[in-house]
């Protein structure tokens, strides 16, 4: 990187080393539901009969399907406790993932950066999906930008019960001045 940092303040909301990891297995329907939903028609993950005569003898997963996967793990992890955005990842397809396997996805924090400009914290971090045998399948790196948190998500917190026979109270729409942009 061009620009000069300075290195994480005191009340950085990630240490390096901080780890996130999630099992996921990758079932033919999965494959194929992924795949159409992100528009990749490529018989080796909706075909049978294709992907077992292609090059991997079974459906296999989409590399974006792996990396959406990967991104929403990192998303998760650093927006549980802070405001946080992926500024930019990277992706290295390493070995194609069949349609059966489970793979364990993790990040680990590789550093921490404070960024005036950005009023935050840029966290890199390293990752990979790797099964039980110690396969690597995908490697990843990543930056984030992470701040404290400015206001509570709903999101973030559990939903409170609401008592039995109260109706959820029903907010009314605001009214607005024609012509301008203000809600």
């Amino acid at each position: 990187m061009a620009t000069a940092s300075k290195a994480a303040r005191p009340d950085a909301p990630f240490r390096v080393g901080e780890h996130v990891a999630r099992r996921v297995g990758f079932d033919a329907a999965a494959i194929r539901r992924f795949a159409t939903l992100s528009g990749d028609m490529n018989p080796l993950h909706h075909d049978d009969r294709a992907a077992a005569a292609g090059p991997f003898g079974t459906l296999i997963a989409s590399g974006p399907h792996v990396a959406a996967l990967m991104m929403g793990l990192d998303a998760t992890f650093f927006s549980e406790r802070n405001e946080a955005l992926g500024l930019g990842f990277e992706f290295r397809f390493v070995k194609a993932v069949p349609a059966g396997a489970v793979l364990t996805l993790e990040w680990v924090v590789s550093d921490v950066t404070w960024k005036a400009s950005l009023s935050g914290h840029v966290v890199g971090v390293e990752g990979r999906a790797v099964d039980d045998e110690g396969t690597v399948y995908l490697t990843a790196t990543g930056r984030n930008l992470v701040r404290a948190r400015r206001v509570e998500s709903r999101a973030a917190k559990p939903h409170a019960a609401k008592p039995r026979g109260t109706k959820p109270h029903a907010a009314k729409p605001r009214a607005t001045k024609r012509g301008s942009d203000r809600a």
